[in-house]
């Protein structure tokens, strides 16, 4: 990438409109970022830790935790980091890294929500068939899947970006490296990567929710053929928690990334929603809605006080 560049790093400017409320935004972020970090760690030792929890569901479940400590990841570090008064400097290559795992992550959790759609679908519309259908091998061949798609489309998206030549203003006009906040400062012609990146990205996301609202639409018909009360009622809760993860996860991509006039602050809000506040949301829906997961975190306690006092 240095052949192609004259600057060797970035600034980030933070989040527009913001001058003045770096101590009180850090101290918010913080605790934010400390909360997602320590919610998703529970439920992934929970379902690890759990062998009633070993089971297909639990797995996509473990694997979107691991998602949602390391996505925020990406920006929060960073941002907290100038926040806190030190330096707003991003190397060029730590910018390009920036954005990678950025669309790496946030592309293939998109992808992990709609395998976790079809595994209820699955297990709704298909109980009989559920353990043959989702057995082992087709779960890690999924997620080994999703991975893939999620790398080649940040690849084509961080090549597209970073191969144009920076040699003008080095100040990102944003909060972290991202295609419409870096794009603008390249000296060639960048209209390939803005419409490549940025439609690419949004109808991405639209595409993905169709599937998703078409995949539940069924699963919802199936549930009202259930008899059962109960059995209803635990299926509605399962899917209902899935659905609100899915709905703060993919809205906030598609309205960045598709709206026709963007607007800088309010774009920030929305990313913030997406980047950080999201991901602890999904650890709250998950825990708080799921008795097996609190079943299963008391256990742990359990345990560790148990042993703690041995």
């Amino acid at each position: 990438m240095s052949n192609h560049t004259e600057l060797t790093e970035f600034i980030l400017l933070g989040i527009p409109e913001t001058q003045g409320a770096e101590t009180l935004l850090f101290v918010i972020f913080l605790f934010i970022y400390f909360i997602t970090l320590l919610g998703n760690l529970l439920i992934l030792i929970a379902v690890v830790s759990s062998p009633t929890l070993h089971t297909p569901m639990y797995f996509f479940l473990g694997i979107l935790s691991t998602f949602d400590m390391l996505f925020p990841s990406v920006t929060c570090p960073k941002m907290l980091f100038y926040l806190s008064g030190q330096s707003h400097a991003i190397s060029y290559h730590g910018c390009a890294a920036q954005l990678f795992f950025y669309h790496f992550l946030g592309c293939t959790e998109n992808f992990l929500f709609c395998v976790m759609a079809y595994d209820r679908f699955v297990a709704i519309c298909h109980p009989l068939r559920y353990n043959l259908i989702m057995r082992s091998g087709v779960c890690v061949g999924l997620v080994l899947g999703i991975w893939w798609l999620g790398c080649l489309h940040a690849s084509i998206l961080t090549s597209l970006t970073f191969k144009l030549s920076y040699c003008g203003s080095n100040q990102v006009d944003y909060f972290f490296c991202d295609i419409p906040a870096v794009l603008p400062l390249a000296c060639d012609d960048s209209s390939l990567a803005q419409t490549v990146g940025s439609t690419n990205v949004g109808f991405l996301a639209l595409m993905l929710w169709s599937i998703l609202c078409v995949s539940y639409t069924r699963i919802g018909i199936a549930i009202l053929r259930i008899r059962s009360t109960e059995g209803r009622k635990k299926a509605f809760s399962t899917c209902s928690a899935h659905l609100a993860a899915v709905l703060c996860a993919l809205v906030p991509v598609i309205i960045i990334y598709l709206e026709p006039k963007p607007k800088p602050f309010t774009d920030a809000v929305v990313q913030i929603l997406n980047n950080i506040v999201s991901p602890m949301l999904n650890s709250l829906i998950y825990s708080l809605r799921n008795k097996e997961v609190k079943r299963s975190l008391k256990r742990v306690f359990h345990r560790t006080v148990l042993t703690s006092l041995e």
